[in-house]
Order: structure tokens, then C-alpha cells, then sequence
């Protein structure tokens, strides 16, 4: 006992962080923001490749060295492990687990890496920050503690979709956006192929969503056409599969192995012994495994940058946070194996289900968190989904109004002329909404901040002006517009007329769905 209480306290100044990239210190600073303007809990949305572990560590990091205590909670096993040999790689060596039968077991020092099962059996430790991964999957242990701590709290979430989420966090930061990522090189681009799908007419449903069960059945008239078109498009590729259930899942398995592809079942009835032999063996360059299948274990947190080729066979009609998991574990560059873009192989029809809503989240991120819990509500009915539309700029498909590939938008008519060195009226027929592009902005900022709610952030401020310019004008507003810097003006009677409008037909939308 004399040794724990003699033993010098932990240093953290020599830990050995990569230098961040651009957006990871904006929203680093954008945190910080946040703390300064009295957000105690808020949300970080960053996607598959953003260093969402990284930025997690550095604010755990930048605790520590002002001597306070932190605590980064995970929750799943195989998350836990990854994050403190990450967090060893950082320097961060000082840090105990906070797991069963942990061999790190040590809850002396200020730094503990947690699973959230544990923390709900054993209680939680002190601590002055916390950050949780994967805060899109909403236990009730750490939301309870969350909400009734004095602590600083970060969540961190590729798809923070789920219900409830807008009333958790009271500040959303956007750290960069799919688009972005892969402009960046960080990302690799995805070449979509629209397969064979099941026929989900009149498939059982469950609160609106296809039961797994209903899913797995229809699924496995196409288990042929699976192997078959994934052995004519991706061959080459290492593979992710994911099925509806478990015994989808082993269908599709013995389909590749009897075609002589090897292949393996990754679920929540693997053994922990067999996870780890397949994934050390599925993470090697020239693995002989070239096919893991998987209903979910393997759609967070997994990432083998050189998986080159992702099947998705498992229809959804509301989870679009479910899909883009999905999606992403094909998506991270691995520029060693030369690996240049990732191709989807749809068997469930997802990709052109949620096509117009995936697109506006690549392109610019979530405006709330609210606008997340609305996607991952809202049915996309078969309807839909018959017409396949590609781009008209490249031929990428699908496409709905702003491509994925080049970008290419189609534009609604613009009521604001571009012309350099002119600043035109902004009309609509014979009616003036407002003297030029500045003024309708000032205009729709004032409207945003006067009839915000007392909750309302910064943020959704900003998206409620942002929407509102951009339904009036017809374009989005300039970057270089902001809330902050916007001058409160008189309203004019034809944009109160129109917003008042917006606001009826939003109203009526949303009585009607």
C-alpha cells in the first residue's frame, strides 16, 4: 500500500500526438467554444476517417495536463483494446481500464478508459471530462450520468441519428464533411453497382422499419446472385458482407466457401478467441480470407483500410445511420496497397432508398441533431426507389440533386443574379424581397435569432437562417455569411409574407407525414 501512495503521479507533457489536420482543430476549437459559451454536453459528428479517436484522446489529453481527470468510455469490447493501444501510441501510457478482468485494471490514475457495461455494474469514477465514443448508441447507464454530472461531456459519432439525441447535447459541431474527406484524399470515392434485390413488397414490419427476420427471408432468394456478381465486380477486392440475421449471414458464408472463396461469419456468437484469430488474419495484406460477413459487429468501429469492396444485403427503409455504418467500413484510403476507390455492391436497394437524403449528409454534414432523428424516422417507401436517375455531368448513379462524384447540382431557378461587380435586387415576379444577397441574409438572421426558442444554439440558428435564404433565393448563401456578423435589420413585408409561407407549407408537410 505504502508503493501506491509513494508512486509519483503521472506526466502527461510527453505525449507524441501527429500533427492535426485542418478540420480537426477547428472543431477542437469549436469545443472550446462551446465550453466558453456554457454548453456542459456536446456532440461531435465526424465521419468514418476523421480521426474521431484522435480528437477524442487530444481533449482527454489537454485534461490531463491541467491536472484534471478523464474519462474516454466505450462500448464495445474490441473498441476498449483499440483505444488504449492507440492511446500508448500517443504517449498516453499512464491510463487504466475499466473492464473485466482487465490486466490494466487501475483506478489510481487520472486517465481511465471505460466500458459502459462495466460502468453500469461497478458505478463510475470521478472525472472532470468525459468523452463518449459511439454516442449514437444511447445506454441508459451513461445518458442517466451524463445528464447529472458536473462534468465537461463529449460525445463522438459518425450517425448521431438516434431519438432523443437533440435533448442529450446542447451543442452540435460538424467537424468535417464525406465530400471533404475524400477531396482531401482521406477518403476513397465509391463506385456503386445496383444489383439483384429482394422483393420487399409486403414484407413484415416492425415500428415502420422491415423486420431482420422479414429481411433475411427475402434475402436469401438472392444468396446466389450475391456470389455470383460479387465474383464478376469485386473479386479481386478484400470484402465486407452484411446480411439481415445471423443464419443470413451463414447462408451467404457457405455460398462464397462452396464457390471456393474464403470466407467467414464475424457476429455477436463469435468467441472472442475466434474474433481476434479473424481479424488478425482478415488485417493482413495478402490475407487468404478475402470475405468477412457480418450483421453488425463488424458496422462500427472496424476499420481494415485496404477493404476494397462492400455488399450490402440488408434492406432498410428508415435506418440511414444503419446504412452509412455500413457503407463506411469500405471507405478509408490505404494508400500502402494502392487501394484508389471502394465499390458498394447494393443487394438491398439502400443506396437508391435513401440516395437524396445520404447525398445532402456527404455534402454538408447534419444542421442538428434533430434533423438526424428525423432521417432515421422518416420511411422511404418502394415507390421511391423505382427510378434510378444518374448524373447528368458524369453518369454517377444514383444521383438526386447534387452528384457524389463530381459534384455536378442542379440548380433550382435562382432569384440572386452573379455578376461580378453588381449587386442585384432579389426578386420573385414583381415582388422585392430585398436589395441584394446581404441584406436578404441580415433579414432571414434577424427572423432566426427573434424567434429562436430559449434552448436554441448558435448553430441552429444558423441552419434555421441558412434554410430560410436559401428556400427564398433559390441558391445557398455564401460561405462567407455568418450569424454572428450579420446585422439585425427591419424585416420587409415580402419576406415575412414568405416565410410565413415556408412556414405553413412545413407545417402541412409535417401534419401530412
Amino acid at each position: 500500500m505504502r508503493e501506491l501512495f509513494e508512486r509519483e503521479a503521472p506526466r502527461y507533457d510527453g505525449a507524441n500526438f501527429p500533427s492535426p489536420r485542418p478540420f480537426q482543430v477547428t472543431a477542437h476549437e469549436a469545443l472550446r467554444e462551446g465550453i466558453r459559451q456554457g454548453h456542459r454536453r456536446q456532440c461531435v459528428m465526424a465521419p468514418t476517417g476523421a480521426g474521431k479517436l484522435y480528437l477524442g484522446l487530444r481533449v482527454c489529453h489537454e485534461a490531463l495536463l491541467k491536472g484534471r481527470r478523464a474519462l474516454f468510455v466505450c462500448d464495445r469490447t474490441t473498441l476498449i483494446n483499440q483505444a488504449s493501444e492507440v492511446a500508448d501510441g500517443y504517449g498516453l501510457n499512464a491510463h487504466g481500464v475499466i473492464q473485466a478482468d482487465h490486466i490494466r485494471t487501475d483506478l489510481s490514475l487520472p486517465f481511465q478508459i471505460a466500458s459502459v457495461q462495466t460502468l453500469a455494474s461497478r458505478g463510475w469514477p470521478t472525472a472532470d471530462v468525459i468523452v463518449v465514443d459511439e454516442c449514437h448508441a444511447l445506454y441508459k447507464s451513461w445518458v442517466d450520468h451524463v445528464m447529472n454530472t458536473s462534468a465537461a461531456v463529449i460525445g463522438l459519432s459518425a450517425t448521431p441519428f438516434a431519438k432523443g439525441m437533440g435533448r442529450i447535447f446542447t451543442n452540435h459541431v460538424n467537424a468535417t464533411t464525406m465530400a471533404e474527406l475524400v477531396a482531401t484524399g482521406i477518403l476513397t470515392p465509391m463506385r456503386i453497382y445496383s444489383c439483384t434485390r429482394p422483393d420487399m413488397t409486403g414484407a413484415a414490419t416492425a415500428g415502420g422499419e422491415w423486420t431482420d427476420a422479414a429481411a433475411a427471408e427475402r434475402g436469401m432468394a438472392i444468396v446466389g446472385d450475391v456470389v455470383a456478381e460479387w465474383s464478376k465486380l469485386a473479386s479481386d477486392r478484400k470484402t465486407i458482407v452484411f446480411g439481415a440475421t445471423i443464419a443470413h449471414c451463414e447462408e451467404i458464408c457457405r455460398q462464397f466457401n462452396e464457390a471456393g472463396i474464403m470466407a467467414a461469419v464475424f457476429t455477436s456468437h463469435t468467441k472472442p478467441d475466434e474474433r481476434k484469430a479473424l481479424l488478425d488474419e482478415y488485417k493482413k495484406p495478402d490475407s487468404a480470407l478475402r470475405v468477412l460477413i457480418s450483421v453488425e459487429a463488424l458496422a462500427k468501429g472496424f476499420d481494415v483500410p485496404d477493404v476494397g469492396c462492400v455488399c450490402d444485403c440488408r434492406p432498410l427503409r428508415k435506418s440511414l445511420s444503419t446504412a452509412i455504418q455500413m457503407w463506411g467500413r469500405g471507405l478509408r484510403a490505404s494508400p500502402t496497397t494502392g487501394k484508389e476507390d471502394c465499390i458498394l455492391l447494393d443487394f438491398s436497394g439502400n443506396i437508391v432508398r435513401f440516395a437524396a437524403d445520404f447525398e445532402r449528409i456527404y455534402h454538408h454534414g447534419l444542421e442538428s441533431l434533430d434533423a438526424g432523428e428525423k432521417l432515421d424516422k422518416s420511411i422511404r417507401r418502394e415507390s421511391d426507389e423505382k427510378e434510378i436517375k444518374t448524373c447528368p455531368a458524369c453518369g454517377f448513379s444514383p444521383f438526386a440533386g447534387r452528384c457524389m462524384s463530381c459534384g455536378h447540382e442542379v440548380k433550382k431557378k435562382s432569384l440572386v443574379e452573379h455578376e461580378a461587380g453588381e449587386m442585384r435586387e432579389i426578386r420573385l415576379g414583381k415582388t422585392k424581397y430585398a436589395d441584394d444577397a446581404v441584406h436578404l441574409w441580415e433579414q432571414v438572421a434577424t427572423y432566426a435569432r427573434e424567434n429562436a426558442r430559449a434552448d436554441s444554439t448558435a448553430e441552429r440558428m444558423y441552419g434555421r437562417a441558412w434554410h430560410l435564404y436559401r428556400d427564398i433565393a433559390g441558391v445557398e448563401p455564401p460561405r462567407a455569411f455568418r450569424l454572428e456578423t450579420a446585422a439585425t435589420v427591419p424585416i420587409t413585408a415580402a419576406v415575412r409574407n414568405k416565410i410565413r409561407q415556408l412556414n405553413i407549407r412545413f407545417a402541412k408537410g409535417k401534419k401530412a407525414a
